[in-house]
């Protein structure tokens, strides 16, 4: 099954496919079911777009106000 027949997938992806195991199912029961699911498909590939995150511009200029803190030295510098 495909959402389109003239549809191209994309490099490393596969059609969809239906295999039917049991039953006898009729023309016009495969039509619509090859229709539901297709739609089904296609909506469901379209609304999984990652949306891009937003930054904003507090974020963006944010800059450290001092470096981090050396925990390998000790507290006044002092070993003993």
């Amino acid at each position: 099954m495909s959402a389109r027949p003239d549809a191209v997938p994309a490099a490393g992806e596969q059609p969809p496919t239906i295999e039917i195991t049991r039953g006898d199912a009729s023309a016009e029961e495969l039509a619509a079911l090859i229709a539901v699911v297709s739609d089904a498909y296609a909506q469901e590939s379209a609304d999984a777009v990652a949306d891009e995150p937003q930054v904003s511009a507090w974020v963006r200029t944010q800059r450290s106000l001092r470096t981090p803190l050396r925990r390998d030295i000790p507290w006044g510098r002092f070993s003993g």
